[in-house]
């Protein structure tokens, strides 16, 4: 087969303690999965989990990873940009209209990720009805740390959540927390689109989101999963 020019990389995140990396499909995103932050963003009502999961995407070249600290580029055409620390869910399997059974057995493993948002362009676009693809899907706006196996994690239902900005607690919560567990949103998104091996799924940001500057520290834990040092640069 010819090209008319080179294909573009695999985006890949490494596994840790492996010698192999995970290949990139797509990169999934929970919308307001945690009450306490579903209130913070005046979303009251989804707030008593009622409400199905929303999703958004963001481009899998948008994806910051390493096996060490990491450096993020302060975007262009904000000034408001905002952390949400994550739980990350990689999956080796995937397809349509999933059980929860067989959602919870197509998890590869987890990482610690951020999702990384323009608030004000997002708060624009939604004054005026616009989408807001721009706000969440720019350069650099997923950061994911190594990947950590399921056989090796257990399935992670529970344990603390958290994100300190220069040594300051940002964000806290528990995965307990979530509207939506982990299994139950593959099973949902599944319904939406047809699922694969690659693909990424943020599962969703406690509470205490908030602004960043440039040369920030961050440094980001999941209970299981060790952290992850991002700088603002």
């Amino acid at each position: 087969m010819s090209f008319v020019f080179e294909p573009h990389s695999i985006t890949t995140v490494p596994v840790r303690n492996e010698g192999a990396d995970f290949p990139v499909r797509r990169i999934f995103c929970v919308g307001r999965n945690y009450a306490e932050h579903a209130r913070e963003m005046g979303a009251v009502d989804q707030a008593t989990g009622l409400e199905p999961p929303f999703f958004f995407m963001k481009p899998s070249d948008a994806l910051v990873t390493g096996a060490g600290a990491l450096m993020v580029d302060y975007p262009p055409a904000t000034a408001n940009l905002h952390h949400e620390v994550e739980m990350v869910v990689a999956l080796s399997a995937g397809g349509a209209n999933l059980t929860v059974d067989q959602a919870q057995a197509a998890i590869f493993g987890y990482g610690i990720g951020l999702d990384l948002t323009r608030r004000d362009m997002q708060a624009r676009a939604k004054e005026k009805g616009h989408p807001w693809d721009m706000s969440k899907g720019f350069d650099q706006s997923a950061v994911c740390g190594p990947l950590s196996r399921r056989e090796g994690t257990g399935l992670l239902t529970q344990g603390a959540i958290w994100l300190e900005v220069n040594g300051v607690r940002r964000q806290r919560g528990d995965l307990a927390d979530m509207l939506w567990n982990v299994a139950a949103v593959i099973a949902n998104l599944s319904t939406l689109v047809s699922l694969a091996a690659g693909d990424l799924i943020y599962t969703g940001t406690p509470s205490g989101v908030g602004p960043l500057a440039r040369g920030d520290q961050l440094l980001a834990g999941v209970d299981g999963l060790g952290t992850l040092r991002v700088s603002i640069r």
